[in-house]
Protein backbone atom coordinates (compact mmCIF):
# COMPACT_ATOMS: atom_id res chain seq x y z
CA UNK A 1 0.00 0.00 0.00
CA UNK A 2 1.35 3.42 -0.92
CA UNK A 3 2.21 5.87 1.79
CA UNK A 4 -0.34 8.43 0.64
CA UNK A 5 -3.14 5.90 1.17
CA UNK A 6 -1.91 4.74 4.58
CA UNK A 7 -1.63 8.28 5.95
CA UNK A 8 -4.98 9.44 4.62
CA UNK A 9 -6.72 6.20 5.51
CA UNK A 10 -5.93 6.78 9.19
CA UNK A 11 -8.63 9.45 9.36
CA UNK A 12 -11.16 7.25 7.59
CA UNK A 13 -10.43 3.97 9.34
CA UNK A 14 -10.31 5.45 12.81
CA UNK A 15 -13.83 6.68 12.24
CA UNK A 16 -14.99 3.07 12.18
CA UNK A 17 -14.27 2.91 15.88
CA UNK A 18 -16.29 6.03 16.69
CA UNK A 19 -18.53 5.56 19.68
CA UNK A 20 -22.27 5.42 19.18
CA UNK A 21 -24.34 8.41 20.21
CA UNK A 22 -27.81 8.30 21.62
CA UNK A 23 -30.71 9.13 19.32
CA UNK A 24 -30.65 12.79 18.33
CA UNK A 25 -33.46 15.14 19.30
CA UNK A 26 -35.04 17.48 16.79
CA UNK A 27 -33.46 20.92 16.55
CA UNK A 28 -34.40 23.94 14.41
CA UNK A 29 -32.45 23.81 11.12
CA UNK A 30 -32.69 26.30 8.28
CA UNK A 31 -31.03 26.32 4.86
CA UNK A 32 -30.75 28.81 2.04
CA UNK A 33 -29.09 29.29 -1.33
CA UNK A 34 -28.35 32.69 -2.87
CA UNK A 35 -26.95 33.15 -6.37
CA UNK A 36 -23.74 35.21 -6.24
CA UNK A 37 -22.80 34.98 -9.93
CA UNK A 38 -21.73 38.31 -11.46
CA UNK A 39 -23.75 39.22 -14.57
CA UNK A 40 -20.85 41.25 -15.96
CA UNK A 41 -17.21 40.50 -16.87
CA UNK A 42 -14.82 40.63 -13.93
CA UNK A 43 -11.23 39.66 -13.28
CA UNK A 44 -10.94 36.23 -11.74
CA UNK A 45 -8.46 35.07 -9.15
CA UNK A 46 -6.67 31.74 -8.86
CA UNK A 47 -4.12 32.01 -11.66
CA UNK A 48 -1.63 34.79 -12.35
CA UNK A 49 -1.58 33.82 -16.03
CA UNK A 50 -5.06 35.31 -16.60
CA UNK A 51 -4.73 38.86 -17.86
CA UNK A 52 -8.30 39.63 -18.95
CA UNK A 53 -11.75 39.68 -17.40
CA UNK A 54 -14.03 36.64 -17.41
CA UNK A 55 -15.47 35.50 -20.72
CA UNK A 56 -18.85 34.07 -19.81
CA UNK A 57 -20.41 31.75 -17.25
CA UNK A 58 -19.94 27.99 -17.24
CA UNK A 59 -21.81 27.35 -13.97
CA UNK A 60 -23.49 29.56 -11.40
CA UNK A 61 -21.81 30.58 -8.15
CA UNK A 62 -23.76 30.19 -4.91
CA UNK A 63 -23.69 31.20 -1.26
CA UNK A 64 -25.13 28.22 0.63
CA UNK A 65 -26.06 28.54 4.30
CA UNK A 66 -27.17 26.26 7.13
CA UNK A 67 -28.45 27.59 10.46
CA UNK A 68 -28.60 25.15 13.40
CA UNK A 69 -30.33 25.79 16.71
CA UNK A 70 -33.01 27.98 18.21
CA UNK A 71 -32.75 31.49 19.62
CA UNK A 72 -32.53 30.39 23.25
CA UNK A 73 -29.28 29.99 25.22
CA UNK A 74 -26.32 30.95 22.98
CA UNK A 75 -28.50 31.13 19.89
CA UNK A 76 -28.07 29.43 16.51
CA UNK A 77 -24.84 28.61 14.72
CA UNK A 78 -24.57 29.44 11.02
CA UNK A 79 -22.19 28.15 8.37
CA UNK A 80 -22.03 29.80 4.95
CA UNK A 81 -20.01 28.39 2.06
CA UNK A 82 -19.28 30.65 -0.91
CA UNK A 83 -18.12 29.63 -4.37
CA UNK A 84 -14.98 31.74 -4.44
CA UNK A 85 -11.25 31.20 -4.22
CA UNK A 86 -11.06 32.94 -0.84
CA UNK A 87 -12.94 34.64 1.95
CA UNK A 88 -11.22 37.61 3.55
CA UNK A 89 -11.56 38.66 7.17
CA UNK A 90 -12.69 42.19 6.29
CA UNK A 91 -15.69 40.69 4.47
CA UNK A 92 -16.41 38.12 7.19
CA UNK A 93 -16.16 40.77 9.91
CA UNK A 94 -18.48 43.12 8.02
CA UNK A 95 -21.08 40.36 7.64
CA UNK A 96 -20.72 39.41 11.32
CA UNK A 97 -21.27 43.03 12.38
CA UNK A 98 -24.41 43.31 10.28
CA UNK A 99 -25.84 40.03 11.55
CA UNK A 100 -25.15 40.87 15.17
CA UNK A 101 -27.35 43.95 14.68
CA UNK A 102 -30.03 42.47 12.44
CA UNK A 103 -30.32 38.94 13.82
CA UNK A 104 -28.52 39.09 17.19
CA UNK A 105 -26.19 36.38 15.88
CA UNK A 106 -23.03 36.18 17.95
CA UNK A 107 -19.88 36.56 15.80
CA UNK A 108 -18.27 33.39 17.17
CA UNK A 109 -21.33 31.45 15.97
CA UNK A 110 -20.82 32.40 12.32
CA UNK A 111 -18.40 30.47 10.09
CA UNK A 112 -17.81 31.53 6.47
CA UNK A 113 -15.91 29.15 4.21
CA UNK A 114 -14.72 29.34 0.60
CA UNK A 115 -14.88 26.42 -1.80
CA UNK A 116 -11.62 27.68 -3.32
CA UNK A 117 -12.73 27.54 -6.92
CA UNK A 118 -10.06 29.12 -9.09
CA UNK A 119 -12.78 30.27 -11.48
CA UNK A 120 -14.38 32.87 -9.23
CA UNK A 121 -14.13 36.68 -9.14
CA UNK A 122 -11.26 38.49 -7.48
CA UNK A 123 -12.16 40.40 -4.32
CA UNK A 124 -11.37 44.01 -3.46
CA UNK A 125 -8.67 43.26 -0.90
CA UNK A 126 -5.21 44.49 -1.84
CA UNK A 127 -6.42 46.60 -4.76
CA UNK A 128 -5.26 48.28 -7.00
CA UNK A 129 -3.07 45.20 -7.49
CA UNK A 130 -3.86 41.62 -8.44
CA UNK A 131 -1.11 39.02 -8.38
CA UNK A 132 1.33 41.88 -7.83
CA UNK A 133 0.32 43.67 -11.03
CA UNK A 134 -1.48 47.04 -11.30
CA UNK A 135 -5.16 46.93 -12.26
CA UNK A 136 -6.91 49.29 -14.72
CA UNK A 137 -9.34 51.55 -12.87
CA UNK A 138 -12.45 50.14 -14.56
CA UNK A 139 -11.47 46.57 -13.66
CA UNK A 140 -10.82 47.59 -10.07
CA UNK A 141 -14.26 49.20 -9.95
CA UNK A 142 -15.97 46.02 -11.11
CA UNK A 143 -14.08 43.93 -8.56
CA UNK A 144 -15.11 46.38 -5.82
CA UNK A 145 -18.71 46.17 -7.05
CA UNK A 146 -18.66 42.39 -6.90
CA UNK A 147 -17.14 42.42 -3.43
CA UNK A 148 -20.06 44.53 -2.20
CA UNK A 149 -22.53 42.19 -3.89
CA UNK A 150 -20.85 39.13 -2.38
CA UNK A 151 -20.98 40.66 1.10
CA UNK A 152 -24.68 41.35 0.66
CA UNK A 153 -25.21 37.81 -0.68
CA UNK A 154 -23.61 36.19 2.37
CA UNK A 155 -25.78 38.29 4.68
CA UNK A 156 -28.89 37.45 2.64
CA UNK A 157 -28.19 33.70 2.70
CA UNK A 158 -27.69 33.80 6.48
CA UNK A 159 -30.90 35.71 7.14
CA UNK A 160 -32.90 33.39 4.88
CA UNK A 161 -31.48 30.29 6.61
CA UNK A 162 -32.35 31.74 10.01
CA UNK A 163 -35.86 32.60 8.85
CA UNK A 164 -36.80 29.16 7.55
CA UNK A 165 -35.64 27.02 10.48
CA UNK A 166 -37.75 23.89 11.01
CA UNK A 167 -37.30 20.84 13.24
CA UNK A 168 -34.77 18.30 11.98
CA UNK A 169 -32.37 15.74 13.39
CA UNK A 170 -28.63 15.85 12.79
CA UNK A 171 -26.22 13.01 12.07
CA UNK A 172 -22.78 12.67 10.58
CA UNK A 173 -20.43 10.10 9.09
CA UNK A 174 -17.27 9.83 7.05
CA UNK A 175 -16.69 8.40 3.60
CA UNK A 176 -13.88 8.87 1.12
CA UNK A 177 -13.12 9.95 -2.45
CA UNK A 178 -10.06 9.16 -4.53
CA UNK A 179 -9.36 12.04 -6.91
CA UNK A 180 -7.07 14.15 -4.67
CA UNK A 181 -3.32 13.74 -5.14
CA UNK A 182 -0.38 15.35 -3.38
CA UNK A 183 1.06 17.87 -5.84
CA UNK A 184 4.45 18.60 -4.28
CA UNK A 185 7.13 16.84 -6.33
CA UNK A 186 10.38 16.44 -4.39
CA UNK A 187 13.97 15.60 -5.21
CA UNK A 188 16.38 14.85 -2.38
CA UNK A 189 13.76 16.10 0.05
CA UNK A 190 13.31 19.50 -1.62
CA UNK A 191 10.45 20.89 -3.71
CA UNK A 192 11.17 20.91 -7.44
CA UNK A 193 7.75 21.65 -8.91
CA UNK A 194 4.09 20.74 -9.27
CA UNK A 195 2.96 17.32 -10.38
CA UNK A 196 1.91 14.12 -8.64
CA UNK A 197 3.80 12.82 -5.62
CA UNK A 198 2.49 9.26 -5.17
CA UNK A 199 4.12 9.00 -1.75
CA UNK A 200 3.06 12.42 -0.47
CA UNK A 201 0.46 12.76 2.30
CA UNK A 202 -3.14 13.40 1.28
CA UNK A 203 -6.45 13.30 3.14
CA UNK A 204 -9.10 11.51 1.12
CA UNK A 205 -11.73 11.38 3.86
CA UNK A 206 -15.12 12.87 2.99
CA UNK A 207 -17.12 13.81 6.12
CA UNK A 208 -20.85 14.46 5.81
CA UNK A 209 -23.36 16.09 8.15
CA UNK A 210 -27.04 15.72 7.33
CA UNK A 211 -30.25 17.29 8.61
CA UNK A 212 -33.43 15.22 8.14
CA UNK A 213 -36.96 16.38 8.91
CA UNK A 214 -39.65 14.42 10.75
CA UNK A 215 -40.92 12.87 7.51
CA UNK A 216 -37.47 11.48 6.73
CA UNK A 217 -36.71 14.03 4.03
CA UNK A 218 -33.16 15.35 3.72
CA UNK A 219 -33.09 19.10 4.25
CA UNK A 220 -29.34 19.65 4.21
CA UNK A 221 -26.14 17.80 3.39
CA UNK A 222 -22.91 19.49 4.50
CA UNK A 223 -19.79 17.72 3.24
CA UNK A 224 -16.07 18.33 2.91
CA UNK A 225 -13.05 17.13 0.96
CA UNK A 226 -9.39 18.20 1.14
CA UNK A 227 -8.56 19.11 -2.44
CA UNK A 228 -8.02 22.24 -4.51
CA UNK A 229 -10.76 23.22 -6.95
CA UNK A 230 -8.12 23.43 -9.69
CA UNK A 231 -9.31 20.90 -12.24
CA UNK A 232 -9.47 23.81 -14.68
CA UNK A 233 -6.30 25.77 -15.44
CA UNK A 234 -5.45 29.37 -16.16
CA UNK A 235 -6.44 28.99 -19.81
CA UNK A 236 -10.06 28.57 -18.69
CA UNK A 237 -11.51 32.06 -18.28
CA UNK A 238 -15.17 31.48 -17.48
CA UNK A 239 -16.99 31.73 -14.16
CA UNK A 240 -17.36 28.21 -12.76
CA UNK A 241 -18.03 26.64 -9.35
CA UNK A 242 -15.70 23.74 -10.29
CA UNK A 243 -15.95 20.23 -8.82
CA UNK A 244 -17.34 21.45 -5.48
CA UNK A 245 -20.26 23.15 -7.22
CA UNK A 246 -20.92 20.16 -9.43
CA UNK A 247 -20.93 17.93 -6.34
CA UNK A 248 -23.60 20.10 -4.71
CA UNK A 249 -25.67 19.98 -7.90
CA UNK A 250 -25.39 16.18 -7.93
CA UNK A 251 -26.67 15.82 -4.37
CA UNK A 252 -29.47 18.34 -4.83
CA UNK A 253 -30.73 16.51 -7.92
CA UNK A 254 -30.94 13.30 -5.90
CA UNK A 255 -32.73 14.99 -2.98
CA UNK A 256 -35.15 17.61 -4.37
CA UNK A 257 -35.63 20.49 -1.98
CA UNK A 258 -32.42 19.75 -0.06
CA UNK A 259 -29.45 22.12 0.07
CA UNK A 260 -25.98 20.64 -0.39
CA UNK A 261 -23.06 22.61 1.02
CA UNK A 262 -19.43 21.88 0.11
CA UNK A 263 -16.50 22.96 2.26
CA UNK A 264 -12.80 22.22 1.73
CA UNK A 265 -10.45 20.48 4.14
CA UNK A 266 -6.69 20.89 4.52
CA UNK A 267 -5.96 20.35 0.85
CA UNK A 268 -3.60 23.22 0.06
CA UNK A 269 -1.01 20.76 -1.27
CA UNK A 270 -3.48 18.52 -3.13
CA UNK A 271 -4.85 18.83 -6.68
CA UNK A 272 -7.44 16.79 -8.52
CA UNK A 273 -5.70 14.33 -10.82
CA UNK A 274 -5.83 14.14 -13.75
CA UNK A 275 -6.84 17.70 -14.45
CA UNK A 276 -7.26 20.28 -17.20
CA UNK A 277 -10.69 19.48 -18.68
CA UNK A 278 -14.21 20.58 -17.84
CA UNK A 279 -15.50 17.01 -18.09
CA UNK A 280 -13.02 16.04 -15.36
CA UNK A 281 -14.37 18.74 -13.03
CA UNK A 282 -17.88 17.39 -13.59
CA UNK A 283 -16.69 13.82 -13.01
CA UNK A 284 -15.00 14.74 -9.72
CA UNK A 285 -18.16 16.52 -8.62
CA UNK A 286 -20.17 13.41 -9.41
CA UNK A 287 -17.66 11.24 -7.52
CA UNK A 288 -17.94 13.40 -4.39
CA UNK A 289 -21.69 13.67 -4.77
CA UNK A 290 -22.00 9.90 -5.19
CA UNK A 291 -20.20 9.32 -1.90
CA UNK A 292 -22.44 11.84 -0.14
CA UNK A 293 -25.50 10.08 -1.57
CA UNK A 294 -24.16 6.70 -0.46
CA UNK A 295 -23.80 7.90 3.11
CA UNK A 296 -27.22 9.54 3.10
CA UNK A 297 -28.91 6.43 1.77
CA UNK A 298 -27.29 4.28 4.49
CA UNK A 299 -28.33 6.48 7.40
CA UNK A 300 -27.96 3.66 9.90
CA UNK A 301 -24.20 4.12 9.58
CA UNK A 302 -24.36 7.78 10.63
CA UNK A 303 -23.81 8.99 14.18
CA UNK A 304 -26.65 11.10 15.65
CA UNK A 305 -25.61 14.55 16.84
CA UNK A 306 -27.03 16.84 19.51
CA UNK A 307 -28.43 20.14 18.31
CA UNK A 308 -26.68 22.37 20.83
CA UNK A 309 -23.33 23.56 19.47
CA UNK A 310 -20.58 25.14 21.56
CA UNK A 311 -18.75 27.69 19.38
CA UNK A 312 -15.42 29.26 20.26
CA UNK A 313 -12.95 31.39 18.32
CA UNK A 314 -9.36 32.49 18.80
CA UNK A 315 -7.45 35.21 16.92
CA UNK A 316 -3.67 35.09 16.97
CA UNK A 317 -0.64 36.43 15.12
CA UNK A 318 1.62 34.06 13.19
CA UNK A 319 5.25 35.25 13.08
CA UNK A 320 7.16 35.75 9.84
CA UNK A 321 10.90 35.48 9.50
CA UNK A 322 12.68 38.83 10.00
CA UNK A 323 12.45 41.05 6.95
CA UNK A 324 15.80 42.10 5.45
CA UNK A 325 16.78 45.75 5.35
CA UNK A 326 16.09 47.81 2.22
CA UNK A 327 19.70 47.39 1.19
CA UNK A 328 19.45 43.62 1.53
CA UNK A 329 16.12 43.61 -0.30
CA UNK A 330 17.72 45.44 -3.22
CA UNK A 331 20.53 42.87 -3.27
CA UNK A 332 18.14 39.91 -2.99
CA UNK A 333 15.74 41.26 -5.60
CA UNK A 334 18.10 40.17 -8.39
CA UNK A 335 18.06 36.55 -7.24
CA UNK A 336 15.94 34.01 -9.12
CA UNK A 337 12.81 32.19 -7.97
CA UNK A 338 11.02 32.87 -4.71
CA UNK A 339 13.84 34.65 -2.89
CA UNK A 340 13.93 37.37 -5.52
CA UNK A 341 10.15 37.56 -5.75
CA UNK A 342 9.72 38.04 -2.01
CA UNK A 343 12.41 40.73 -1.98
CA UNK A 344 10.82 42.61 -4.87
CA UNK A 345 7.47 42.45 -3.12
CA UNK A 346 9.02 43.98 0.00
CA UNK A 347 10.56 46.80 -2.01
CA UNK A 348 7.23 47.53 -3.70
CA UNK A 349 5.54 47.83 -0.32
CA UNK A 350 8.24 50.18 0.95
CA UNK A 351 8.02 52.25 -2.23
CA UNK A 352 4.26 52.63 -1.65
CA UNK A 353 4.99 53.95 1.83
CA UNK A 354 3.68 50.81 3.53
CA UNK A 355 5.26 49.02 6.46
CA UNK A 356 6.29 45.41 5.95
CA UNK A 357 4.26 43.21 8.33
CA UNK A 358 6.15 40.97 10.72
CA UNK A 359 3.12 38.79 11.54
CA UNK A 360 0.01 37.47 9.81
CA UNK A 361 -3.38 37.65 11.60
CA UNK A 362 -4.94 34.21 11.95
CA UNK A 363 -8.30 32.78 13.04
CA UNK A 364 -9.08 29.40 14.60
CA UNK A 365 -12.70 28.46 15.32
CA UNK A 366 -14.32 25.33 16.76
CA UNK A 367 -17.86 23.97 16.76
CA UNK A 368 -18.47 21.16 19.26
CA UNK A 369 -21.63 19.07 18.91
CA UNK A 370 -21.63 17.89 22.50
CA UNK A 371 -18.87 15.30 22.88
CA UNK A 372 -19.84 13.52 19.67
CA UNK A 373 -18.10 15.60 17.02
CA UNK A 374 -16.02 18.77 16.72
CA UNK A 375 -15.43 20.88 13.62
CA UNK A 376 -12.12 22.76 13.57
CA UNK A 377 -12.14 25.74 11.21
CA UNK A 378 -8.68 26.97 10.14
CA UNK A 379 -8.04 30.14 8.17
CA UNK A 380 -5.88 30.12 5.07
CA UNK A 381 -4.75 27.59 2.51
CA UNK A 382 -3.80 24.89 5.00
CA UNK A 383 -1.60 21.93 4.03
CA UNK A 384 -2.61 18.38 4.93
CA UNK A 385 -0.18 18.00 7.86
CA UNK A 386 -2.51 20.03 10.08
CA UNK A 387 -5.45 17.66 9.59
CA UNK A 388 -3.18 14.69 10.23
CA UNK A 389 -1.64 16.17 13.36
CA UNK A 390 -4.98 17.35 14.76
CA UNK A 391 -6.27 13.83 14.16
CA UNK A 392 -3.29 12.40 16.05
CA UNK A 393 -3.45 14.76 19.01
CA UNK A 394 -7.24 14.99 19.27
CA UNK A 395 -9.66 12.09 18.93
CA UNK A 396 -9.56 11.59 15.14
CA UNK A 397 -12.89 9.75 14.74
CA UNK A 398 -14.72 12.76 16.18
CA UNK A 399 -12.78 15.57 14.45
CA UNK A 400 -13.64 17.33 11.16
CA UNK A 401 -10.93 19.79 10.08
CA UNK A 402 -11.83 22.57 7.63
CA UNK A 403 -9.58 25.02 5.76
CA UNK A 404 -10.30 28.27 3.90
CA UNK A 405 -12.45 29.40 6.83
CA UNK A 406 -13.21 32.98 7.89
CA UNK A 407 -10.08 34.36 6.19
CA UNK A 408 -7.51 33.30 3.60
CA UNK A 409 -4.44 35.45 4.34
CA UNK A 410 -2.07 33.09 2.48
CA UNK A 411 -0.86 29.51 2.42
CA UNK A 412 -0.32 27.99 5.86
CA UNK A 413 2.70 25.67 5.54
CA UNK A 414 3.67 23.05 8.09
CA UNK A 415 7.13 22.54 9.53
CA UNK A 416 7.63 19.77 6.94
CA UNK A 417 6.64 22.01 4.02
CA UNK A 418 8.86 24.84 5.27
CA UNK A 419 11.79 22.40 5.34
CA UNK A 420 11.05 21.18 1.82
CA UNK A 421 10.54 24.73 0.53
CA UNK A 422 8.79 25.59 -2.69
CA UNK A 423 5.52 27.19 -3.66
CA UNK A 424 3.39 26.71 -0.55
CA UNK A 425 6.29 27.76 1.69
CA UNK A 426 7.80 30.61 -0.28
CA UNK A 427 6.83 31.89 -3.71
CA UNK A 428 3.06 31.84 -3.10
CA UNK A 429 3.52 34.52 -0.44
CA UNK A 430 4.26 37.12 -3.12
CA UNK A 431 0.65 36.88 -4.29
CA UNK A 432 -0.59 37.51 -0.78
CA UNK A 433 1.62 40.53 -0.23
CA UNK A 434 4.18 39.10 2.21
CA UNK A 435 7.90 39.73 2.02
CA UNK A 436 9.23 36.83 4.08
CA UNK A 437 8.30 33.24 4.92
CA UNK A 438 6.75 31.94 8.12
CA UNK A 439 8.75 30.92 11.14
CA UNK A 440 8.64 27.14 11.83
CA UNK A 441 6.83 27.55 15.15
CA UNK A 442 3.55 28.58 13.48
CA UNK A 443 2.48 24.92 13.39
CA UNK A 444 2.77 24.61 17.16
CA UNK A 445 0.99 27.93 17.69
CA UNK A 446 -1.97 26.89 15.56
CA UNK A 447 -2.18 23.47 17.21
CA UNK A 448 -1.95 25.13 20.62
CA UNK A 449 -4.94 27.31 19.78
CA UNK A 450 -6.89 24.27 18.57
CA UNK A 451 -6.23 22.42 21.84
CA UNK A 452 -7.16 25.50 23.88
CA UNK A 453 -10.53 25.72 22.11
CA UNK A 454 -11.41 22.03 22.17
CA UNK A 455 -12.70 20.75 25.52
CA UNK A 456 -10.89 17.85 27.28
CA UNK A 457 -13.26 15.12 26.00
CA UNK A 458 -11.69 15.59 22.54
CA UNK A 459 -8.13 14.95 23.72
CA UNK A 460 -6.54 12.08 21.83
CA UNK A 461 -4.01 9.50 23.06
CA UNK A 462 -1.12 11.39 21.43
CA UNK A 463 -1.87 14.71 23.12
Amino acid sequence: MRTRFSVASTLVLLALGSRTATAAEAVPVGVAVVDITPDYPVRMTGYASRQTESEGIESRLKARAIAIGGDENEGPAVLVAIDNCVIRSVIADEVATRLKTRAKLKPERLAICATHTHCGPALAVGLPFIFGRPLPADQADRIARYTRELTDGIEKATLQALANRKPATLAWGRGSAGFAANRRVLKDGKWVGFGVNPNGPVDRSLPVLTAVDGAGKVRAALFGYACHCTTLGGDFNKICAEWAGYACDDVERAYPGAVAIAIIGCGADANPEPRGKLDQARAYGEAAGSEVRRLLSARTGLTPLPGRIACRVRRLELPLEPTPSREDLVRLSSKPASEGMLARNGLERLDRGEAIPTTVPYIVQTWCFGDEMAMVFLAGEVVVDYAIRIGWEADAPRIWTVGYANDVPCYIPSRRVLTEGGYEADSSLIYYGHASRFRPEIEDRILGAVHDLLPPPFDGPRR
